[in-house]
């Protein structure tokens, strides 16, 4: 449930933009007379209507997320924080400036600001934010530690490098189709290989404890 609601407003953008891309114009006209004062000139045109409204349903979206979770009083999440602040300021320009440009380069941004967050978080101050979060969960040496830091940091780069390729090599259209299924997919196979490469430190401590001596 919380992967789902994680991404929700990822697949409420992706739902809005295939459902306005098969009606261009009513896309147009539906963001004209609805939100045509938030748009620069107050028209909305067929080719930029899709990625408008879509972008208005993830800024609501992310909103409806952060205020959710403070009527809960649950915990919001730095990444959490970090995504509204650029939705709502990247969102807000391109449905200002009817560019998509800004909404795309929004993942790439988010990307490295975790990316430089991890980085600084260990480089500066001697802190890894992974062993922070699952210290009380994993009991690992701390090179493997740094290890995963730097691999989740080298990760955040790539796809920030990766989205903004998708984003100015193919069509909006592919980008959206990425921006769900890539970054999901890529995601979930990255956190696979940490899985994977966990499991054997892992096996060799349980194997220490027990007096064992650890296979190779």
């Amino acid at each position: 449930m919380k992967i789902l609601f994680d991404f929700l407003p990822i697949i409420l953008f992706f739902g809005t933009f295939k459902y306005a891309e098969a009606h261009r114009q009513w896309a147009a006209d539906f963001a004209t007379r609805h939100f045509g004062g938030l748009v620069s000139g107050g028209t909305v045109g067929p080719q930029e209507g899709p990625v408008m409204l879509a972008t208005l349903v993830v800024i609501v979206a992310t909103l409806a997320q952060v205020a959710w979770l403070r009527l809960r009083g649950r915990k919001i999440d730095l990444m959490l924080w970090v995504s509204l602040v650029l939705v709502v300021v990247l969102g807000g320009a391109t449905i200002w400036l009817r560019s998509e440009t800004f909404i795309k380069w929004k993942p790439s941004v988010l990307y490295w600001t975790m990316g430089v967050a991890f980085w600084v978080s260990q480089a500066l101050f001697g802190r890894n934010l992974l062993r922070l979060l699952l210290g009380e969960q994993l009991t690992l040496p701390d090179g493997v530690w740094r290890n995963l830091n730097f691999a989740w940091i080298a990760f955040f780069a790539m796809m920030g490098l990766l989205n903004l390729w998708v984003a100015y090599s193919f069509d909006t259209d592919t980008w959206v189709n990425f921006k769900l299924f890539g970054g999901l997919g890529l995601m979930l196979l990255f956190t696979l290989a940490q899985g994977l490469y966990l499991s054997r430190h892992l096996s060799d401590d349980a194997a220490s404890s027990s007096g064992e001596r650890p296979r190779t």
